[in-house]
């Protein structure tokens, strides 16, 4: 995952929350959970930028959505302090970005929206 791949993610998800009609918060970061874009729309809530970014980093420091691993969660009734890492998150809205192989890349973040549409835009950038 290089800066060229992350402003291309970025763009989709811009391109994708118009329907909304609602600002976000755009995170993408490599395979480590280190930040590589950050796009904060003009009105976007204050909250949503630091949210946005546990999304993307936990999705890639796990290799799942969010939305996934929140489900996990629950199924096992064990909280996100369980897995000593206070940077994850279970709030829907990260995505994986893999490989063409299969591998992970990296990961996605979107805040400002409801959960469901904050993982409908981050499944959207990386599809």
């Amino acid at each position: 995952m290089d800066l060229e791949h992350a402003r291309k993610l970025i763009d989709r998800a811009l391109e994708g929350v118009t329907r909304f009609g609602k600002p976000i918060c755009i995170a993408v970061c490599d395979e480590r959970g280190l930040l590589l874009g950050f796009v904060r729309m003009d009105g976007a809530p204050v909250r949503s930028v630091e949210i946005a970014q546990n999304k993307a980093y936990s999705a890639a420091r796990l290799g799942v959505t969010t939305a996934a691993f929140h489900e996990r969660m629950l199924r096992e009734n064990m909280p996100a302090s369980y897995f000593g890492d206070p940077r994850l998150t279970g709030m829907p809205g990260g995505s994986v970005v893999l490989s063409a192989d299969g591998r992970v890349v990296g990961g996605v973040g979107i805040s400002g929206l409801a959960p469901s549409q904050d993982q409908e835009i981050a499944d959207l950038m990386v599809q």
